[in-house]
């Protein structure tokens, strides 16, 4: 059932989420919080423990020479530490911020990749050819999709873009449909937030969240990927309102 498509999630209307634009100025100004391959991003509940587990799987399939295509790039992390287990690759990498693509570049770049290509576009018009990609990431990036048709047309063009046997890796922030249940995951999270930096630091990140991201649930994705054409798909890691989890074409 599609609950929040008039609504919007977390009670702000989907019309008045951030623009493109806006989430481009933020993340131009957030390079280096975002170059931490050690810690991953702080906000997000066990991103170390993700790095490791898609760079692990991905490890299992990928072969040297074999496509990589980033969306959301960001500073490069899960490029960087799926290059770790598999070097070199040939990468493509997906940005709306500048800024964050040249990092990702750079930082790609000592690894011995000489092989990068870089688009700065928005994840819905990329233009590649179909069957070109082994491995898609997509590290909190979805949850900036809006309304359905978004999403659906989303989860067709990363099949679309996949060779088959190639493999979707998504670790984002999702919730749950049933409303008590997120109630209790949003007051969970707020508390992690706080441990690691106060009521100020809970209250900067909950209220980008609200202004900024429109996530879905495990379940609403899934059944995306089905509808898309996904022959397999099954969760990695969960903890709370944050899932990581992997389709195969």
């Amino acid at each position: 059932m599609e609950r929040h498509s008039n609504p919007g999630i977390f009670g702000r209307p989907l019309a008045e989420k951030s623009t493109l634009e806006e989430i481009r100025q933020r993340f131009d100004q957030d390079v280096e919080r975002f170059s931490r391959l050690e810690t991953g991003q702080q906000a997000i509940v066990d991103a170390p423990l993700v790095l490791e587990l898609v760079a692990q799987c991905a490890r299992r399939h990928l072969r040297a020479g074999n496509r990589i295509l980033d969306l959301g790039c960001g500073a490069g992390n899960f490029t960087l530490r799926v290059l770790q287990e598999v070097n070199p690759l040939e990468c493509h990498l997906v940005d709306l911020s500048r800024p964050m693509l040249d990092r990702a570049q750079a930082r790609i770049r000592t690894t011995g990749v000489t092989n990068v290509t870089l688009h700065q576009k928005d994840l819905r018009h990329l233009d590649l050819e179909s069957n070109s990609m082994d491995c898609i990431l997509a590290g909190a990036v979805l949850h900036h999709l809006r309304d359905r048709d978004d999403w659906d047309s989303t989860f067709t063009e990363l099949h679309r873009l996949l060779k088959p046997g190639g493999r979707l890796y998504v670790a984002d922030l999702t919730i749950f449909d049933v409303p008590e249940v997120q109630e209790l995951m949003w007051h969970r999270y707020g508390s992690y937030l706080e441990s690691l930096g106060g009521a100020v630091y809970r209250d900067k990140v909950t209220a980008y969240v609200e202004k900024e991201d429109s996530p879905r649930s495990l379940p609403f994705q899934f059944k995306l990927l089905e509808h898309a054409g996904f022959s397999h798909y099954d969760v990695l890691h969960r903890n709370g309102l944050y899932s990581c989890y992997f389709a195969m074409k």
